[in-house]
């Protein structure tokens, strides 16, 4: 078709929409890091506790070899070294177990401005001279929920962090204060659920941390120090113990600027001044005598552990019937006539569980004492429970002394 032949031209044009997706990519990258989170502490928490069940007969086993060797024995040394590596791995294990968060806390309502000032002594004895420690609390500080030797870790982590991160010396800044509901609305973008908290800082003006170094901090075994410095544990556990307690934690940092970590944790309304945690006291360790008498039914699937737990108390002038699983004990139970003084059993079996046996158990001896021990705490099982039922804890590791000792505090002696 010729020029002349054509008709109008037609206008054509492209309609251009800019969208900042800045915000968007940044909730994005903090839900996956948060659920990567979340499946790195269920791995945590599932090999923790297969590990306190080995931890548990290496640690009981190591007491029973120690009540037969005197101290002059050349293998006593050797034995108390086997204990004491097994207690530096419980004590991983426990790290591991606050970072799931699936370790038991004895929450305390708290003021954050006493307990740190209290801690103050211990936090300067773990700094260098060249560092200097400020605390300054807020007036009035609200009061929070907490467990309190958990949050005194919380904190001794992040000051030992900021000394390492101040080679030549600097200055750490402990802050806390009230965080309005309304204030509160401005870290919803980090996910801080609408509310009052009582907010603790923790600054060092060190080195800093670069992009790479702040996604990676919280995850458990992650850490820049040099080979047997550190367990790359250390701020994992606090991750742990702040989310178990119903609050949050953040990390801002700059290179060669320094770095600051914020703690957020729920206020919590005090109904009665009896309420309020009193303040420490050192407690003074006596020489019980672990002796008792009764009949125990000691239900473990792992024959390992109930080997040292039967044989623990056995030698304290127990009688021990044991059971493999649930199913098991109650027949145990039925064979005995129910002739049983206290039962000690483990959380997590085949057949039958300890809450599913405990309920059986209730049906035709409401008053009978009940012990559970587990590498999990009891706030995994208690649900399972009726709110009124009446029984105690051990965590494992135990130690024989505490087993001896638990057992005797619940038939009274």
């Amino acid at each position: 078709m010729s020029a002349l032949n054509a008709g109008p031209r037609s206008r054509e044009g492209a309609v251009l929409y800019a969208i900042d997706a800045t915000e968007q990519k940044a909730l994005e990258l903090k839900f996956a890091q948060s659920h990567k989170m979340e499946a790195v502490g269920k791995l945590a928490g599932g090999v923790a506790h297969d590990f306190n069940n080995v931890l548990t007969a290496i640690i009981g086993f190591s007491d029973l070899l120690l009540q037969t060797h005197r101290q002059t024995d050349p293998s006593y040394r050797d034995i108390m070294n086997i204990k004491s590596s097994a207690n530096r791995a419980a004590g991983l294990v426990r790290q591991l177990l606050a970072f799931s968060r699936r370790q038991t806390l004895q929450p305390e309502v708290l003021e954050l401005g006493e307990l740190l000032t209290d801690l103050a002594p211990l936090l300067n004895r773990s700094l260098s001279e060249k560092i200097e420690l400020k605390i300054v609390a807020g007036r009035d500080l609200w009061h929070v929920k907490a467990d309190r030797s958990q949050f005194d870790n919380v904190i001794i982590n992040l000051a030992v962090n900021a000394r390492d991160a101040m080679p030549d010396g600097g200055c750490l800044a402990i802050r806390t204060r009230n965080v309005s509901e309304r204030e509160s609305l401005k870290a919803a973008g980090l996910g801080v659920a609408a509310g009052e908290y009582v907010l603790v800082e923790v600054e060092d003006n060190g080195v800093g941390m670069t992009e790479e170094v702040m996604a990676k901090i919280f995850e458990p075994f992650f850490s820049t120090k040099e080979v047997g410095k550190g367990t790359g544990l250390g701020l994992s556990t606090a991750y742990g113990i702040v989310k178990q307690t119903g609050g949050y934690i953040f990390a801002d940092s700059e290179v060669g600027k320094g770095t600051t970590f914020r703690i957020y944790l729920p206020r919590h309304i005090v109904e009665s001044d009896g309420e309020i945690a009193q303040p420490r006291e050192k407690k003074k360790e006596a020489t019980r005598d672990l002796t008792g008498s009764g009949r125990v039914l000691l239900v473990e699937d792992e024959d390992v552990v109930r080997n040292f737990a039967a044989r623990a108390l056995a030698r304290q002038g127990y009688e021990v019937l044991e059971a493999g699983t649930g199913v098991e004990a109650l027949e145990v139970m039925e064979r005995e006539r129910g002739k049983v003084d206290i039962v000690v059993s483990d959380v997590i079996m085949p057949e039958m569980d300890g809450p599913t046996l405990l309920k059986e158990l209730r049906k035709t001896n409401p008053g009978l004492k009940f012990i559970f021990v587990s590498g999990y705490p009891d706030d995994a099982f208690k649900k399972s429970l009726d709110d009124n039922e009446a029984y105690s804890f051990l965590p494992k590791p135990f130690t024989l002394s505490q087993l001896a000792a638990k057992v005797k505090e619940q038939l009274g002696g």
